[in-house]
């Protein structure tokens, strides 16, 4: 299974991570599929850049986000994309075959 999740990096006591998708199986350090984006806690206010269309495109392909990444593409809005995208492509509520 493919995740979403953070990568740590940077010096010690000054950590910044990548949002990268992953083997679910690959270790805490593995190597990364790819990277959609960066997000650094220490920057005031936070900083965050996420690549939307390649977090769409993971999450459409089946990536399943840890919860500090779902936190963070939340807050991106990401996640709010997707379920638009998604509620778009089954049509809106009260159309079809109702009888």
């Amino acid at each position: 299974m493919v995740k979403i999740r953070l990568m740590r990096v940077g010096k010690r006591k000054q950590p910044s991570y990548r949002i990268v998708v992953m083997e679910g199986a690959d270790k805490q350090g593995g190597r990364a599929v790819a990277t959609i984006g960066h997000y650094n806690p220490l920057a005031e206010p936070a900083e965050v850049t996420v690549d939307t269309a390649a977090a769409l495109s993971w999450l459409n392909r089946g990536a399943q986000p840890s919860p500090a990444a779902r936190r963070i593409l939340a807050k991106s809005g990401v996640l709010k994309a997707l379920g638009e995208a998604r509620s778009g492509r089954e049509g809106a509520p009260g159309e079809g075959d109702a009888g």
